[in-house]
C-alpha cells in the first residue's frame, strides 16, 4: 500500500522534494504513524512547527469550533479571532503592530517592503540596501531568496531583487564595513536554522543594534524557526535583550495551520507601510486567528516555556554524550530545543537509518543532524531518541 501511494505521488506531484519513503497517516503526542501502522518518534515536528505535539484536544476543538462558525472573509472586514490573536502576539513579543501572512517567507517579503518604504519616506531615494548574513535562509520566494545567504538556492533564479549585501554572522566588522548611507536594514536569523544551527552571539547582537540606532537603520530579526519558545524564551532575541525594529514569526505560531506574521515597532509602523502598500487574501483570516489564539493560550496554560528550560539541559547532556562517544561527531551547538550535531561527513545515511528504526530526524546542511522536536517532549523521549541514534551511529 505504501509503495502504491508513493508511486502515485511521483506521477502527480512536482519533483521539488526528495521525500523520505514513508506515507504518514496520523499523530499522537510526539509520535507519528504511517499508513501501515508503524510508529515513529518525531524529533522534527514538521520542521519546528508542531510545538504542542499531535492530536492536542484543546487545540483541535478550538479549530473545529471556528470552522463551524466562520473560516474566511478577507481583510476588507474585521474579525474577532484576528484581533485577539494580534493582541496576544503583541503581549508575548513586545512589538507594537502586526501583519498576518500565510507563511514565513511571506513575512520576510513584508519585512523587506516595510524597510524599503521606511527608508524611501525618509529621503525619497529608491536605491536602498539591505545587509543580510552568509549561510542564512529566509525562504523560497524571490524576495526571501534575495536575502538568503546561500548561492546554491539563488543561482538558477537570478537576477534577484537588487542591493543586497552579505556579511558574516557574529562578525561585527564584516557588517560595519558594508554599511553605507544607502543601508536601510540589517537582517538575520537570531539562530540560523538551515545554515547550520548557529546562534547569534550577545556581543554581536548588541553591536549591530547600537549601529542601527546610530545610523537610523532598521534591525530585522527572523524568528520563524527559532521563535515560539524553542530556545527557552518566546522569541530568541529576548534572551539577549536586543529588540528588533521588525520581526518575522511563523512555523509554531499556528502549530500546523499555515500562518506567519511580521511585527514592528510603532515608530516603524508610523513611517512605513500605509493603505494599499501591502495585502493578503488569506492572512489573518478567522481560522488562522483562532489557531494563533489557542496556541498562545496553551503555551501559557501548559507552561511550555518553563518546560523547554527544564528539558533542554537534559537533551544537551545526552547529545554531548554522543559527541564524546563518536569521532564522527565534531560537536553540538544550539539553544534550547533547537540543536545540531555537527558531523565530519554527510548525515543522510544516518537519518535514513534512524527512520527505519522508528526515529524521524532531519539535517541542516549536509553534515548536521538537526534536533527540533515538539516542545512537549519528556526525558523518556530524549532517552528513546538517543538510544536509536546511538545504534545508528554505531552501525556507521
Amino acid at each position: 500500500m505504501m509503495k502504491e501511494y508513493i508511486e502515485e505521488a511521483e506521477k502527480a506531484l512536482l519533483h521539488t522534494y526528495n521525500r523520505y519513503q514513508v506515507v504518514l497517516d496520523k499523530g499522537e503526542g510526539v509520535y507519528l504513524y504511517d499508513i501501515e501502522g508503524k510508529k515513529y518518534l518525531d524529533f522534527v515536528s514538521g520542521i519546528a512547527v508542531f510545538a504542542l505535539g499531535y492530536h492536542n484536544k484543546a487545540y483541535n476543538d478550538a479549530l473545529k469550533a471556528q470552522i463551524d462558525k466562520l473560516i474566511h472573509t478577507s481583510n476588507y472586514y474585521y474579525n474577532i479571532p484576528a484581533i485577539e490573536a494580534a493582541k496576544k502576539l503583541k503581549a508575548v513579543s513586545g512589538m507594537d503592530r502586526v501583519f498576518f501572512t500565510n507563511s514565513g517567507a511571506e513575512a520576510v517579503e513584508g519585512a523587506i517592503k516595510a524597510a524599503r518604504k521606511y527608508a524611501y519616506l525618509k529621503d525619497g531615494h529608491k536605491d536602498h540596501e539591505i545587509i543580510a548574513m552568509e549561510h542564512s535562509f529566509h525562504g523560497r520566494t524571490m524576495g526571501a531568496l534575495s536575502v538568503t545567504g546561500n548561492p546554491k538556492y539563488r543561482e538558477a533564479f537570478e537576477p534577484m531583487i537588487g542591493n543586497i549585501k552579505f556579511a558574516r554572522m557574529n562578525c561585527f566588522e564584516s557588517v560595519e564595513e558594508l554599511v553605507t548611507d544607502k543601508t536601510c536594514a540589517i537582517m538575520f536569523e537570531t539562530v540560523q536554522g538551515e545554515g547550520g544551527i548557529y546562534p547569534a552571539e550577545k556581543e554581536f547582537m548588541e553591536k549591530v543594534k547600537a549601529l542601527c540606532e546610530e545610523k537610523d537603520i532598521l534591525l530585522i530579526l527572523d524568528e520563524i524557526q527559532c521563535g515560539m519558545g524553542r530556545t527557552g524564551m518566546m522569541y530568541a532575541w529576548q534572551r539577549y535583550g536586543v529588540k528588533p525594529d521588525i520581526m518575522m514569526t511563523a512555523k509554531a505560531l499556528g502549530c500546523g495551520i499555515p500562518v506567519g506574521a511580521f511585527l514592528m515597532t510603532e515608530r516603524v509602523a508610523a513611517n512605513s507601510l500605509t493603505s494599499g502598500d501591502h495585502g493578503t487574501t488569506y492572512g489573518g483570516n478567522p481560522l488562522a486567528g483562532a489557531a494563533i489564539c489557542k496556541v498562545l493560550d496553551l503555551f501559557e496554560e501548559n507552561g511550555i516555556i518553563s518546560h523547554v528550560n527544564e528539558i533542554s539541559p537534559y537533551l544537551e547532556e545526552k547529545l554531548d554524550g554522543l559527541a564524546e562517544k563518536y569521532d564522527m561527531i565534531e560537536g553540538r551547538r544550539g539553544i534550547g530545543l533547537m540543536q545540531g550535531l555537527v558531523c565530519k561527513g554527510p548525515v543522510g545515511d544516518i537519518i535514513n537509518n534512524a527512520m527505519e528504526k522508528g526515529l524521524i530526524l532531519i539535517n541542516a546542511g549536509v553534515n548536521i543532524i538537526r534536533i527540533v522536536p515538539p516542545l512537549i517532549i519528556e526525558k523518556e523521549h530524549v532517552d528513546e531518541m538517543v538510544d536509536i541514534l546511538d545504534k545508528c551511529l554505531a552501525e556507521m
